[in-house]
């Protein structure tokens, strides 16, 4: 059932790996993690190392060879024929664990790898939707592509970077046949050697595909990445306590401080009262007194505005409040000439729009909205007070 499921969300896995790859995010990490390493002194920057670390195998005749990828300088060699076994005395697994003993055995990866004479490789064009199935589509093409059935050769896909047609992208078709990778993975298995790819010779590297059967494929523990998935849980839960503390914190001291200016507040209050009604008590002598000197009476500013509006202007609504702000809102042939006409008034001043006036379709007339200011009377003049609350006619 395990592997069921496994093979189930292999298509999904391997999308999900392939969208990221494609993707810009791995290559600004690269990047990234290299620029901090920089910043670190050389003898630690080997502490951030990690990945797999692949050495290569090839073998000519009885002769193998183990060596760094990357790199030509070969690290051990044996022959594993009859008679230099016994002249060696040493096994073939004992002399590469000699070679690669400091090497991290989590990072190791041992890969054979086959020259390209005996492996036969193919371009194909395929459609965007064999993406998902690769190796399915290429083993149903291998008639097609080579003179092999499926059931002759190790086959692997890769998908190539280049540019192709519109709904379409080039996948590469390597295919080695049983015949000729099978005994060097039977002289491998005898010797007691485990690989974990059959790769094809590029220069002093590999191409970076794997030949090797999947049920050959070993399956490695990895402490490190359990290690660091529990610490990574750890931070993570310990980020979660001490936020959590954080605004525990905040929020006592927000409560502290919400009691205080409660407390500050309701005092505050009660002296803004006191001093309000100290106020009140010492300008209410003389407030009418004074408001019926300086005001000047609605009815006088109904008349003046009355007659300097031309007969055309009708009026819905004239408001005076208790600072003496008139409102004037109404219609009019021609609005835009009523500032014109209330000009010249002794009683008004700043007479101005508030708003845009807009035509009114109904009457055909513009509507407006006009504001204005009751002028200062002049020292030692008597008139008819306005009304404490202003006053309104429609």
């Amino acid at each position: 059932m395990s592997s069921t499921a496994t093979q189930s969300l292999r298509p999904m896995v391997d999308r999900v790996r392939r969208a990221w790859r494609t993707s810009p995010c791995p290559g600004f990490l690269h990047w990234w993690g290299g620029e901090l390493r920089g910043l670190l002194p050389p003898r630690w920057r080997g502490w951030f190392d990690g990945g797999a670390d692949w050495y290569l195998l090839q073998c000519s005749g009885s002769q193998w060879t183990l060596r760094r990828a990357g790199h030509g300088e070969p690290l051990a060699h044996w022959d594993d024929a009859g008679d230099a076994a016994v002249i060696d005395q040493r096994a073939p697994s004992t002399v590469l664990a000699a070679a690669l003993r400091h090497v991290d055995r989590e990072d190791l990866r041992l890969a054979l790898l086959l020259p390209a004479t005996v492996v036969l490789r193919r371009i194909l064009v395929l459609p965007n939707a064999a993406r998902d199935n690769l190796q399915k589509v290429v083993a149903f093409e291998m008639d097609r592509q080579t003179p092999f059935q499926p059931a002759q050769v190790h086959f692997a896909a890769r998908e190539l970077a280049t540019s192709a047609k519109a709904g379409r992208f080039q996948a590469e078709l390597v295919v080695v046949p049983r015949n000729t990778l099978d005994p060097l993975l039977t002289r491998l298995r005898t010797a007691g050697i485990a690989i974990d790819a059959v790769d094809v010779a590029l220069g002093d590297d590999k191409l970076g595909i794997n030949l090797l059967p999947p049920e050959q494929v070993p399956r490695r523990t990895r402490p490190r990445l359990r290690l660091n998935l529990a610490l990574a849980a750890g931070c993570v839960v310990l980020l979660a306590l001490v936020l959590g503390q954080w605004l525990h914190n905040r929020q006592a001291a927000l409560t502290k401080m919400q009691v205080e200016v409660d407390s500050m507040r309701g005092e505050a209050q009660q002296v803004a009262a006191l001093r309000q009604q100290l106020q009140d008590n010492a300008g209410a002598a003389g407030f009418l007194a004074r408001r019926k000197k300086n005001s000047i009476g609605a009815l006088n500013l109904l008349q003046d505005v009355t007659a300097r509006l031309p007969d055309s202007a009708w009026l819905e609504r004239f408001t005076v409040d208790n600072t003496g702000r008139i409102g004037l809102q109404g219609q009019s042939q021609q609005a835009a000439r009523l500032l014109d006409a209330l000009k010249d008034s002794t009683l008004i001043t700043d007479a101005s729009f508030q708003g845009s006036i807009q035509p009114d379709p109904r009457t055909g007339k513009e509507r407006f909205y006009l504001t204005a200011q009751v002028r200062e009377p002049a020292a030692g003049s008597t008139t008819l007070a306005a009304p404490a609350n202003g006053g309104s006619t429609r």
